[in-house]
This record gives C-alpha cells, structure tokens and sequence, in this order.
C-alpha cells in the first residue's frame, strides 16, 4: 500500500505514466471495496486490511495523495488516444519478448485507445477516467471511518487518534481520518506562503489553487461525485468555504446547482440532499446573501415555465428553491428537504434585494398552497374526531398521524410568514415587488389573522397592507387601477416608509449541523456512485 500511494502521490501523470496510474486508482478501488462486505455503520469486528494501511501511512506520503488526486481532478489528464505502448530492450531494438509484450500491452489497452476516441470526438471535452477515478479513490478514503475496539491502545502521537466529536455516551469512537484531516487543511498555493510554511510545524499541507478548484467544480457539478466533494470542502475545509464566499462570480457554482434542483425529478433524493446542504451551508453568510442578490443574470436558458431576463441570481435561488418544494409536496413527500428548502430562503431573506416581481409572486403563492393543506388537515382532524370507529386503536394511531403533519405544515407555514416578515421588516424600501405581491393576495392572509401561531407575524403584515391601503384609497384616480400605476404608487410610497408600528422579530437564522453519524450515509453514498459507473 505504501508503494502504490507513494507512486501516486510522487509520480506525475504523464503520456508514460498514465495507465499505470490508472491501474493503480482502479486497484485502490478494489482494495478498499472490503466495505461493501461490511454492514451500513462500521463495528469494530470490520476487517479492512487494505485501507486501514492506507490510513497508518506517514503524512507526508497523505498529504501529497490528497494533493495528487485533487489536482487530477482538477486537470482532467486524458489518456492518450494515439502511439502504442513503447517496449524497448536494452540495446534499444525490440527483441522477441519485448515485441510479444508490446502487442500484449497494446489489446488490453484498446479499451482506453477507444474510449478516449469517443471523448474527443464529444462535445464533452472535459470527460476523464483518471480525473473521475481520482476522485473515487479520494471520496472513500476521506469517509472511511475505524472503530476503536475495548481493548485497543489509542496511540497518542497524534496521527491516528479518536475523533474529538464522539464522546457521546455508548456511540462508537472512530481513530481520526488523516486523509479527512488533510482535506480539510488544504490551503490556497496563492495563500500567504508564510502562513503555509508556518503551518508546516503540524505536518505536510496540501497546497492547490482554490481558483482552479473551484472552476473545476462548477464546470463537473452535474456528476454526482463533484457535488459530494464540494459539499466535503464547504462543510469541512474553512479556508475554501471563505474563498467561495468572497467570490464575485458565485453563479459558477450556483447556475449548475440551480439547474439541478431544477431538473429534481431526474435527480436522486441523495443528490437533491447534497445540492440543498451546501446552499444552506453558504447561506449562513450574510455577504452571500447580500451578494446573491446584486449579481445580475442576463438570461436563464433552462428555465423553461417562463423567460427570464434581467434578473438576479438571488431571485432565481428563490424561484427555484420554491419550485422544488412545490415538487416535493407533491411527489417526494419529505419534510427534511421542505425544512432545508424553508431554511435557506429564511436565511436570505432579510437581505433580499430588488426581488423579481416573479420570485415575490412565487413567495407568497407559496404561503397560500401551504395554506391550503393545512386547511385540508385540519378539516380532516376535525372530522376524524367526530367520526365513532369500531376499531378505536387504528383511528387514534390515523388520529396521531394527521395531528404531526398538522404540526409540521403549521411550523413550515410560520417560517413562510417569518420570510415574508423579514423583507418586509428590514428591507420593504428595496422590494416594491414583494410589497405588491402581499398587496394583491391579501385575502391568503386573512383566515390566520387570529390564529395563535401566527397572529404576532401577521401583525406586521398587515401594518404594511394598511400603510399602502390607505395611501391607495386616498390616490383620486380615474378609471381602474392598473399594475404599473399600483407599482408606481408603492415606489412612491416605499421611499416614505418609516417601518411605523412594526413589531422587531429576532432574525430567522438556520445553521447545518452534520448528523450525529454521518459516516452512515456518506460511506453506503460513496460506493453507490462508484457502482454506479460499473
């Protein structure tokens, strides 16, 4: 094990290097597919011997895999689909053998020779093996988690020692992942040298370009494995999640990812996970958020209900985010992707900024279709309650049920009233848009006005409907209202607004935490993509 990383971490991919370090990340993979033995969670039984001497190697040879591979990924090296594998003897003329060999070489390589024809002759120039095996073999080595056995000595040198976050009373403790630990270490090569050289008293860094890491990634984010390596790298390294945050053109990423969610219905409830994380995960920054809604889209090609010109990238976030729960209450039926869905738009929402007349809209049709179910449920509770069974047990239990999502419809209808609260609360003057929206479904509102959960919030919202309500009704108009002479009269308004009368609500603000066991899903995850690809 140590010669085989020691070569991929050494060895650079070249034109006579490249198979070999094909071989070498296929026989990686197969190595460590011991797991696929093993039950969904690592026991201490577990028998890994392949990939627990991957995890004891010295962390110069750790640091320069993780770097080698992340940088295959980033460089896309292509395997030469032209020439013949050169076998030479030691005179410099092909001998007997050596000519055997050579053709040899050459018919277990026509495998490659072909698939590279077909990749230059796609459009899909960016297609490789060793960049997509890279990024296998680095996936399941930053997830591979060993248990502690009772009657193991934990070493205390540091390099292979228990996990700090599993002191929880009877959950396994795992020893400490130095590949999960050098990913998450790596550092900018345009970063202040001095700081890397400074942190090299702790060991190897793992130094790349963050730019090149992060164009690589916006153009791979359709393959499902890019998207979990992105979420490992917002979620675990600090210094890439800063970089990200701070750039300026974020629809790099965020262009693929909204076409994904999109696209959901085509997408595994896994990916759909993955994609929604790292918003919410990006959302918690308040720059993001401010930022999101000044970078302005000249179009959206796959958008296709409606054209989109002109608009922002952060109303298109929220047109999205709202589109895909529409399409989860309608198919999926999961209340941790509504919950993450709810959660990003709350924590954009007091930095909303010119919001499209479309995103508003959709903001509170949103309210209205939640409104709606929740209606529906209690209606059907109602009923359950007055309707005599014979058989009691099965009509507490349907009871019981209706009673929970009767719970869960009215928390995700309060944090669709917080989100609409917020913009109105701290940013009305910038968002007419949304200011009209309310204005024009104002009846949705209307059957919560003296409902327990609600009533605080709905106060708000309907100081702002009084406030332009009666500016309205003192407008002398002749003829009808029209959009524009509405939209006319908000701007005119929102510039004398003096948030009059608004109750000051604690900011709405959801953080993602890991689960207490995320190797449960992460390492299943891991090797259903690696399946996957035969």
């Amino acid at each position: 094990m140590k010669g085989v990383l020691n070569y991929i971490g050494s060895v650079d991919v070249s034109p006579e290097s490249c198979y070999l370090h094909h071989e070498l990340l296929n026989l990686m993979l197969v190595l460590m597919s011991t797991q696929l033995c093993s039950g969904p969670s690592p026991e201490p039984k577990d028998v890994h011997p392949f990939i627990d001497a991957a995890m004891l190697q010295d962390s110069s040879i750790v640091a320069s895999v993780v770097q080698k591979l992340l940088l295959n990924f980033v460089r896309r090296p292509q395997i030469p689909s032209n020439g013949s594998h050169p076998v030479f003897s030691d005179d410099g003329g092909p001998g007997v053998l050596q000519r055997v060999g050579s053709a040899a070489a050459n018919f277990v390589l026509l495998p490659y020779y072909t698939f590279n024809y077909f990749v230059s002759a796609s459009a899909e120039g960016t297609t490789s093996q060793l960049a997509d095996n890279s990024l296998l073999v680095l996936l399941i080595l930053i997830y591979y988690r060993k248990c502690i056995s009772m009657n193991e000595s934990i070493p205390t040198d540091g390099v292979y020692m228990s996990d700090s976050n599993t002191n929880v009373k009877d959950a396994p403790a795992f020893h400490e992942n130095p590949y999960c630990k050098a990913l998450n270490n790596a550092k900018d090569i345009q970063f202040d040298h001095a700081d890397v050289e400074g942190n090299a008293q702790n060991g190897p860094v793992v130094s790349l370009s963050f730019a090149s890491l992060f164009d690589a990634l916006g153009t791979c984010l359709k393959d499902e494995s890019s998207v979990l390596l992105l979420y490992s790298l917002v979620h675990g390294n600090c210094d890439f999640q800063e970089y990200v945050l701070v750039r300026t053109d974020l629809d790099t990423l965020l262009m693929p990812i909204l076409e994904m969610l999109y696209n959901a219905s085509r997408k595994t409830s896994n990916q759909i996970y993955m994609l929604l994380i790292i918003l919410l995960i990006l959302s918690q920054d308040s720059t993001f958020n401010a930022s999101v809604h000044k970078l302005v889209l000249p179009s959206v090609p796959w958008y296709q209900e409606r054209l989109m010109h002109q608009t922002s990238l952060g109303s298109l976030m929220v047109v999205v985010l709202i589109r895909t729960i529409k399409y989860n209450l309608s198919k999926l039926r999961d209340v941790y992707l509504h919950t993450n869905c709810l959660a990003i738009l709350a924590n954009m929402g007091p930095h909303a900024h010119k919001l499209s007349a479309y995103a508003s809209q959709r903001l509170v049709s949103l309210f209205d279709m939640l409104s709606r179910k929740y209606a529906k449920l209690a209606e059907l509770k109602n009923d359950k309650a007055l309707k005599v069974t014979p058989d009691q047990m099965e009509a507490d239990i349907i009871s019981d049920d209706t009673s929970t999502e009767l719970h869960i419809y009215t928390d995700f209808l309060r944090i669709v009233l917080e989100i609409i609260n917020a913009i109105l609360t701290y940013a009305l003057p910038r968002n007419p848009e949304v200011v009209y929206a309310v204005l024009h479904r104002q009846e949705v509102f209307q059957p919560f006005k003296n409902h327990p959960r609600f009533n605080e919030l709905l106060e708000n919202i309907y100081t702002v409907l009084d406030f332009f309500n009666s500016r309205m009704d003192m407008q002398q108009l002749d003829g009808e209202w029209s959009v524009d002479k509405v939209l006319e009269l908000i701007n005119k308004n929102c510039r004398s607004w003096r948030g009059e009368g608004m109750k000051m609500f604690t900011q709405l603000r959801f953080t993602y935490e890991q689960e207490s066991h995320p190797e449960e899903f992460f390492i299943p995850y891991a090797w259903r993509l690696i399946l996957s690809r035969g």
